[in-house]
């Protein structure tokens, strides 16, 4: 074994202990692992292409660091591996995403970490960006300028990367789109109400001007309801308007479950907090009923669809 190669074998041992290092002893996993309950695995890619954004390096928190090395300190294996030894691109990524899952196993089996498919894959996308700046770099017999041209190639790799990442995962998440205001809504008679629309109303020290839709009971008890035709945001706010006895309730069921309730007591306690404003995220077919009783209101009721930016 020639010098050079013996040094780069030396620095390739010691970056991989360093690696271990953090993969099973730094961060607490030590002391986390006298308090885990239990093995964790997470077999399926969920949010491997969800990376900093510029903003996030600003002031990094942890797991922003954890988020960013996961790709970032691999790198390097793609560049000694193959100084190392002669192997192809397909051979290389199949034997180091086994040995990356072997370690993720390890972790999760000592408790001193989690088996997470997500941190396997990006570990892997980083020993390919590192890969991919050796064979544009080492394209001379001049040592320091391969080395020069690796290291701008691996960064220039790393930026492309984390740009396509920022572009998938935004073209992957859904947001909220926009409002989508309940006009007509079925009571529990089946009749359609339009609902009203006052120019104000008094809540506390507040006015409050809705600019949608206002549904009451009438001094009674009505129960709306809504089934969600897809993934929405649900929202609508509430509160007894002056002048008021406080007489009135709300009660809020999901698939026949009660989540929320409240009182005309609630807002005579506490009347700083009202009007408050309920907001729930639906899935598709859920059951959302809403009983008013007396004087209670509701207002702005409708919601927002989640969907793709491009759709």
């Amino acid at each position: 074994m020639t010098k050079p190669r013996k040094i780069i074998l030396t620095i390739t041992i010691f970056y991989t202990l360093f690696i271990l290092y953090f993969m099973f002893f730094a961060f607490g996993r030590g002391d986390a692992a006298e308090t885990t309950a239990g093995y964790t695995f997470l077999f399926l890619p969920e949010s491997f292409f969800r990376l900093p954004a510029l903003s996030d390096l600003l002031h990094p928190s942890l797991m922003t660091l954890v988020d960013l090395g996961n790709i970032a300190a691999f790198i390097p294996f793609g560049i000694l591996i193959p100084w190392l030894y002669r192997i192809t691109f397909a051979r290389f990524m199949t034997l180091f995403f086994i040995a990356i899952l072997v370690l993720e196993t390890i972790q999760a089996l000592t408790l001193l970490g989690s088996f997470d498919i997500n941190d396997a894959i990006q570990n892997t996308i980083g020993a390919a960006v590192g890969f991919g700046a050796y064979k544009l770099g080492f394209r001379s017999r001049n040592l320091w300028r391969n080395l020069a041209t690796t290291a701008i190639s691996g960064m220039v790799l790393l930026l492309v990367v984390w740009g396509l990442f920022g572009v998938i995962d935004k073209a992957a998440t859904k947001v909220e789109g926009p409002f989508v205001a309940i006009n007509e809504w079925v009571d529990s008679s089946g009749s359609s109400s339009p609902g009203d629309k006052p120019g104000s109303i008094k809540i506390g020290d507040q006015n409050v001007k809705p600019l949608y839709n206002m549904y009451g009971a009438g001094g009674d008890s009505i129960t709306y309801t809504y089934t969600s035709e897809g993934e929405t945001i649900f929202s609508f706010y509430y509160g007894i308007p002056e002048p008021t006895d406080y007489s009135g309730s709300i009660r809020v069921t999901l698939d026949g479950s009660e989540i929320m309730s409240g009182s005309g007591e609630d807002q005579r306690s506490d009347p700083e907090l009202f009007p408050l404003i309920f907001k729930i995220p639906l899935e598709p077919g859920s059951k959302l009923k809403i009983t008013i009783e007396g004087n209670e209101k509701v207002w702005d009721v409708g919601y927002r669809r989640m969907q793709y930016f491009w759709s």
